[in-house]
């Protein structure tokens, strides 16, 4: 069965109203009927099984059959990442880390960013149609755009790492992986010398993700297959 997205309900809920776009699709474009089963998540890890009562366009409504609560993974990934100059880009690392796993993810901007603006609305909607391609029932937090040095002095309690392209010790991300992790990933341009100097006086621990030099959506990709793969094993 497909799997839609309806935020505001719980396991209390017997009857579940769906928001206005996701019964458009249901009864306009799926063309699904009263009687019909169908999988709802709200986004925190609780699945519904119900059957549709009404399938008005603007307001679908599904009586619960059953629910299954999913369980936080044990490991938490955090990314924050400069957005692409090419959205598309950006847009396609957010899709593949949320099929893969991913927690949260901070949008951040650099001394060497080329894009400056988001589109906040527009990658929530990517982020729940991958959680709903992927039958996932977690739906990743995306934060606002934040500023490298706002971004470093919050408070942040996770293992933090920094993936940079400049010389100098660094260790493979699959040997330090930790349970609760965070990793910087810099824009086109790297992160500058005062960024990378700052995050590790901050504690943030540096890293490679491959010897080959990687774009920053594929950087980010790789960073959260790394985490999934160790916690898998």
């Amino acid at each position: 069965m497909q799997l839609f997205y309806e935020p505001n309900f719980d396991s209390s809920s017997q009857l579940i109203t769906i928001n206005a776009e996701e019964s458009r699709h249901i009864s306009k474009v799926l063309r699904k009927n009263i009687g019909d089963k169908i999988l709802i998540t709200n986004g925190s890890g609780l699945l519904a099984e119900g059957i549709i009562k009404s399938n008005h366009p603007k307001k679908c409504e599904v009586e619960v059959l059953k629910f299954e609560e999913s369980v936080l993974p044990k490991n938490n990934l955090h990314i924050a990442i400069a957005p692409t100059k090419a959205n598309d880009r950006f847009e396609w690392f957010l899709e593949k880390s949320t099929e893969i796993g991913i927690q949260e993810i901070t949008p951040i901007l650099c001394e060497h960013s080329e894009r400056r603006i988001i589109k906040q609305e527009r990658y929530e909607k990517v982020l729940q149609a991958a959680m709903k391609q992927s039958l996932n029932t977690f739906l990743p937090k995306l934060n606002k755009l934040t500023s490298f040095s706002e971004f470093i002095y919050s408070d942040l309690n996770n293992t933090k790492f920094i993936a940079h392209c400049e010389d100098g010790p660094k260790e493979k991300l699959s040997k330090v992986v930790a349970e609760n992790n965070l990793i910087m990933i810099g824009p086109e341009g790297d992160f500058s010398q005062s960024e990378i100097g700052l995050a590790l006086s901050k504690d943030f621990n540096p890293i490679s993700l491959s010897e080959s030099r990687l774009r920053t959506e594929t950087a980010g990709i790789v960073a959260c297959h790394t985490v999934n793969l160790i916690h898998s094993l």
